[in-house]
């Protein structure tokens, strides 16, 4: 029997450090000049290594480096193709994404205002409405070192849908 719905719990954290001029942080396929970026082999979008993470497990299938280091090896660093991998992936398995829940551990930058952007650009990737992308962050009180802001932490948890 093939199931209606897969559920996935994907995760992916990176060290926070300076931007050298010109580079920036890419959260959720949102451009941001703060300064600051995540030391990674791609553009290092936290967001999408966990979503990615997410849609894979519940198909059955691994973690992001699977495809990410051999794309990277050939000079692809955007996130948002890697994402298109698995999301081609999905539609050839007959699914599709019903709703998107992020939550990221950070202290800095501060996200909330830039929320709309980062729901919309997901939506877009996902074929979603902005309504079916939560998205929430917590500093968690200081307690880890993403919290203390030496890093971002995500886990993201997805529903899949048979088509």
């Amino acid at each position: 029997m093939i199931p209606q719905f897969l559920i996935g719990i994907g995760q992916d954290s990176h060290r926070l450090v300076a931007a050298d001029q010109g580079e920036v942080l890419t959260l959720a396929g949102v451009p941001f000049d703060c300064g600051l970026k995540l030391e990674a082999n791609s553009d290092g979008d936290v967001i999408i290594h966990a979503l990615y993470n997410a849609i894979s497990t519940s198909l059955g299938g691994g973690s992001l480096g699977v495809v990410a280091d051999k794309m990277c090896a050939d000079g692809i660093v955007d996130s948002k193709k890697y994402l298109q991998a698995v999301l081609d992936l999905m539609s050839k398995r007959h699914y599709r994404l019903n709703n998107v829940s992020i939550s990221v551990e950070a202290l800095q930058p501060r996200l909330e205002k830039y929320f709309p952007y980062m729901k919309s650009s997901l939506a877009k990737i996902c074929h979603l409405s902005p309504t079916q992308v939560g998205l929430s962050v917590t500093s968690g009180e200081g307690l880890t070192r993403f919290g203390k802001g030496e890093g971002m932490s995500v886990f993201v948890s997805v529903l899949l849908e048979r088509e």
